[in-house]
């Protein structure tokens, strides 16, 4: 099944391919630039292990390069960098995907070598045993980082009981006795093609980037993906909840204030959300930043943000400052809410974000792997691409009014989480 998304007012105008068969989905598109973009989506993370593997997805995507049927250990990076050529991949909690970028020309050689790897993984022993250690290594680096200690806690607080607080590397107990077989046994369950959206866009045409994907397939599995395990959003605070620690290697302390907020299947709720958090704390025209940062000097740094993951998302501000201002910056960023509660926001506020977004949205899909990202991160997540397509619409179409009972509704003035790094 081939479908072709044709909006007048979008810039993108991908095709989807569907095989009934396995229900591998390619998209495609073709755009002039001297290049093309290869990017294969799982929509697995570390959010579907069980506990007792917690890691296992980050280190499988180590893994994969180390070879495969065709190829021997960093082969494919050898011939990649010979022609120009980059790659790389990255693991979240809810997909990881692999990519590579190269000339036109090059695409039909490489495209059957990437494909190989993630779906023939040689696994070696050895370089288990090997990686295992590299591995270990980055979670200890990422407990020496005083920012990523921050953010742990934070997703501690926030999501107690889904599994988004969990470390993506997994924890150095756990990764030390995973067994190969473990990870064996998670490639064959998760790297199936059911899981599968491959995103090629380019300067090829489209008729040519899904033929080749087509013809290079030696995915003949009709074996699904298992379910992702069912989780319920965590309940929304129902009284300021205030977490405190010291950490000597900060040098300055934060402050981080957090709503629980809708994920990925309420995205008219979300998008009113970015929006809020751009008018709040995002660039120094914002109004935390103008005040609490330029104006008044209270913070060193100050911004507000909206993460969305798909069953639950995180509104929250993050501050750098002197221990003596955390009480009054708190207070003060609760005022902020508040006005914006009561009086709303002005329709040149709200018109600047909006252009800000819709240039943003444009810029940052100039190049081929800005789009592959864009479509895959939503196909992977939500089975469409649409959202992505009418985002920037959407956010053109948003009222002072929805930004002021977005502020009501989902950032409370006496139930949020409070979580405080002193230095």
């Amino acid at each position: 099944m081939t479908i072709t998304l044709n909006k007048p007012q979008s810039l993108h105008l991908p095709t989807i391919t569907t095989l009934p068969e396995n229900n591998l989905t390619i998209i495609a598109e073709q755009i002039p630039v001297a290049a093309v973009t290869l990017n294969i989506w799982f929509n697995m993370g570390s959010a579907v292990e069980a506990d007792n593997i917690n890691g296992m997805a980050h280190f499988l995507e180590h893994m994969i390069f180390k070879g495969s049927r065709k190829l021997g250990l960093g082969e494919f990076e050898r011939l990649l960098e010979a022609r120009g050529a980059m790659t790389n991949a990255a693991t979240s909690q809810e997909y990881t995907h692999f990519y590579f970028t190269c000339a036109p020309q090059d695409f039909v050689d490489i495209l059957p070598l990437q494909l190989d790897l993630v779906s023939n993984p040689s696994l070696p022993p050895e370089e288990f045993t090997r990686e295992k250690k590299v591995v270990l290594e980055e979670i200890r680096r990422s407990h020496d980082n005083p920012r990523r200690r921050v953010f742990d806690k934070m997703m501690n607080l926030c999501f107690p009981n889904l599994p988004y607080h969990r470390p993506i590397l997994g924890t150095e107990e756990i990764i030390e006795n995973l067994k190969l077989e473990q990870m064996q046994s998670f490639h064959h369950s998760w790297y199936q093609p059911s899981g599968m959206t491959i995103v090629a866009v380019g300067n090829l045409p489209v008729e040519e980037l899904t033929e080749n994907i087509l013809n290079t397939l030696s995915l003949k599995s009709n074996q699904l993906q298992p379910p992702s395990p069912e989780y319920s959003p965590e309940l929304p605070f129902t009284d300021i909840i205030t977490e405190e620690y010291t950490d000597s290697n900060l040098q300055q302390a934060r402050l981080m204030m957090l709503w629980r907020v809708p994920g990925l299947n309420h995205l008219e709720e979300t998008i009113a959300l970015d929006v809020l958090a751009v008018i709040l704390g995002r660039g120094k025209l914002s109004r935390l930043f103008r005040d609490l940062r330029e104006n008044r000097r209270l913070v060193t740094r100050i911004s507000a943000s909206n993460t969305t993951y798909k069953i639950q998302g995180e509104f929250y501000v993050s501050a750098q400052l002197s221990q003596e201002n955390i009480e009054i910056v708190q207070a003060e960023i609760i005022k902020h809410i508040q006005e914006i509660q009561q009086f709303g926001v002005t329709e040149a506020e709200l018109n600047r974000v909006k252009q800000n977004v819709a240039s943003q949205f444009i810029f940052q899909s100039e190049k081929p792997s800005d789009r592959t990202n864009l479509y895959g991160y939503y196909y992977s997540q939500l089975r469409t691409i649409t959202p992505a397509l009418e985002y920037s619409e959407k956010v053109k179409h948003i009222t002072v009014e929805k930004i002021q009972e977005t502020a009501i509704k989902y950032l409370s003035l006496d139930a949020y989480g409070v979580l405080i790094a002193r230095n």
